[in-house]
């Protein structure tokens, strides 16, 4: 038996044992997508932490980093609905194999750096193409594909391991930048994207047919639809996608509403937390510390969040949970920055980091049908890291010019109110594109 059936044999032989305790083979593909995004949101979120020890290093200001960290913010989107295409074409795992491989490459590489045009190429471009394919994307590719039931908890949990994952790991990050220096967290980021890396190769599989499974709560077992032939038609679909979806209202809010939704997170909060603290006298670990409280409550509004859409107008909770954010980005300039403010701030901005996303995937599975699903949110995210790559940007460029932060939070917390508004204006129900059907 070559190398390449070895993981095949070893995922058929675990579902077997798993369905003869009655547990869907689904859930082992669930926690090593879980697992995967985790590690890559690692290394996504691990910029944060090294805009300062750079800017001493090597004498770069923030808004040159802040230029590299919105290439990779941008390339991260745009891949999402291309990663999708080729998923569909290539296999979940190979694109998710490629990708790691890409991501532990940029960040190598980058461990021997000198110039700023090195840090764009290998930050902004390679590890925002390998982030980019296995984003949330991923995991609404595959809660789509392995469950028809429970999709709305299953993708809150992806989304929570991706979020989560940038946050939780910041403070060990900071902690390793700080004692050993930079270069030692980000090899302690490429342990973890290997250990990812071999659970990939075990366990991921393409479809529940791969081995003899319905999809979770279907009870007829499908094939996988026909591959698309052809680099052309590969790399014309998302744009096909694009074009069909673009001529409808619902896409056009989904996507606006996203780009408020990575303004006020990736963007801004993950990317120059660490340094917005530091204007107000927080040491990086503390402030490190308080983004893994973020996570965390992060993690259980997420999950809630995924709960919450299988049984509610997706509609309202979308415009409770931007509603939320933007009052807590509002209310953090009149903070005193002290830690009973910056812990009620964690708590409220925490609970709905991401929250916005289960029903967003749920409003575009709804809206555009099941096949199209993964594609149209594709673009839908790109708008989310079109508008990260602003914010992170904007306010790099903000704090270079004015010596503060605090112009680019309350942009944040207005534009936050602003899409709260626009999702209401969606119809409560609406059947699937003719595209879709």
């Amino acid at each position: 038996m070559d190398a390449a059936a070895r993981p095949i044999s070893f995922s058929n032989r675990l579902a077997a044992n798993l369905r003869a305790r009655n547990i869907h083979y689904g859930w082992a593909v669930i926690a090593t997508t879980f697992l995967t995004m985790l590690a890559t949101a690692g290394a996504m979120g691990s910029a944060g932490v090294m805009i300062g020890p750079l800017q001493q290093e090597f004498g770069w200001s923030n808004a040159d980093i802040s230029s590299a960290l919105a290439v990779r913010l941008v390339l991260y989107g745009l891949m999402g609905p291309f990663a999708a295409a080729f998923m569909n074409r290539f296999g979940v795992r190979k694109v998710v194999t490629a990708a790691l491989i890409m991501i532990s490459a940029g960040l190598l590489g980058s461990l021997l750096m000198r110039e700023v045009w090195q840090l764009v190429l290998l930050w902004g471009v390679i590890v925002g193409l390998g982030t980019g394919t296995t984003a949330l994307v991923l995991g609404a590719t595959v809660a789509t594909r392995w469950f028809s039931a429970r999709r709305g908890l299953v993708v809150g949990m992806l989304t929570a391991s991706n979020a989560t994952g940038q946050l939780i790991f910041l403070p060990l990050l900071a902690s390793l930048s700080t004692t050993l220096g930079w270069r030692a967290a980000l090899i302690f980021v490429l342990a973890v994207l290997m250990l990812a890396l071999a659970l990939v190769t075990l366990l991921m599989r393409n479809y529940p047919s791969d081995v003899g499974l319905p999809a979770y709560g279907d009870t007829s077992l499908l094939p996988p639809p026909a591959q698309q032939h052809g680099l052309g038609t590969l790399l014309m679909s998302p744009l096909v996608a694009l074009r069909e979806a673009a001529g409808t209202h619902t896409f056009w809010v989904l996507f606006l509403t996203f780009y408020v939704c990575g303004l006020s997170t990736n963007g801004l909060i993950q990317t120059h937390w660490i340094s917005l603290c530091g204007d107000f006298g927080v040491p990086p670990v503390g402030a490190a510390s308080m983004l893994a409280v973020i996570g965390v409550f992060d993690f259980a509004g997420t999950i809630a969040s995924g709960w919450l859409s299988d049984r509610y107008d997706n509609r309202w909770l979308l415009f409770m949970f931007y509603s939320l954010r933007g009052l807590s980005l509002i209310y953090l300039p009149f903070s005193d920055f002290n830690f009973y403010a910056l812990s009620i701030f964690a708590v409220f901005y925490g609970l709905d980091w991401v929250a916005t996303v289960p029903p967003t995937v749920k409003l575009a599975a709804e809206r555009f049908g099941r096949e199209r699903a993964s594609l149209t949110f594709g673009w839908i995210f790109a708008g989310h890291q079109l508008g990260a790559a602003t914010a992170a940007f904007g306010a790099g460029a903000t704090r270079t010019e004015f010596a503060t932060y605090l112009p680019a939070l309350y942009v944040a917390g207005t534009f936050c109110l602003f899409a709260a508004l626009l999702v209401m204006t969606l119809g409560r129900r609406a059947n699937p594109t003719p595209a879709a059907a």
